[in-house]
């Protein structure tokens, strides 16, 4: 399996770069954000480990960028921004996995493994019928390419419709789905 790696510290990435040679992984290491993301355009790799903080792009929006790209590449990001905050902007912006450093070599081996049994979907988690498309993960609608301003409950009605499509939804399937008690739509106009 082929790996990019993409760390500005030169002992670390020396020492991941070996460690995962070892183990039998084909890798291309590199330093800065710019050039990672330019070696995942022009290359096909089935995990990219990214560290956040590099020169050049972030390898959040290196993430975000492959994201936008929908190119089939798991991602791993690897770096010292532990918060709450930053785990979830980096899964948010599109990466696979999240391991903190210092961490255990065992650990990254076995996310890498973890990764490698994940399908890839080029496409993405977008739902599409005619003319609309929905991202259930973005949580974000458009019709013929124009964005639609959706209510909570309404996005959660569309979404259900078009995963269902084109079987009949009941009534009380819409409300178990879209309200969080569902027993004040059943009976009244509110559904219709």
């Amino acid at each position: 399996m082929r790996v990019l790696f993409a760390e500005d510290d030169d002992g670390l990435r020396e020492v991941v770069e070996r460690g995962l040679r070892e183990n039998g992984y084909v890798v291309d290491s590199v330093a800065d954000g710019d050039d990672a993301l330019q070696m995942l355009t022009m290359n096909e790799y089935a995990v990219a480990i990214l560290d956040w903080q590099m020169p050049g792009l972030v390898g959040v929006e290196v993430v975000s960028r492959l994201r936008r790209q929908r190119l089939p590449v798991s991602v791993l990001m690897l770096t010292a921004r532990d918060s709450r905050e930053d785990r979830v902007r980096g899964l948010d912006a599109g990466a696979d996995d999240y391991l903190v450093k210092p961490f255990d070599f065992g650990e990254l081996l076995a996310r890498l493994r973890a990764l490698q049994r994940r399908p890839r979907d080029v496409s993405g988690p977008r739902i599409s019928l005619g003319a609309l498309e929905l991202d259930p993960a973005g949580r974000q609608a458009s019709s013929a390419g124009r964005e639609l301003n959706l209510t909570r409950t309404e996005f959660n009605i569309l979404e259900l419709l078009l995963r269902r499509a084109p079987s009949v939804v009941t009534r009380e399937s819409i409300a178990n789905h879209a309200w969080d008690d569902e027993t004040d739509p059943v009976g009244s106009n509110t559904i219709d």
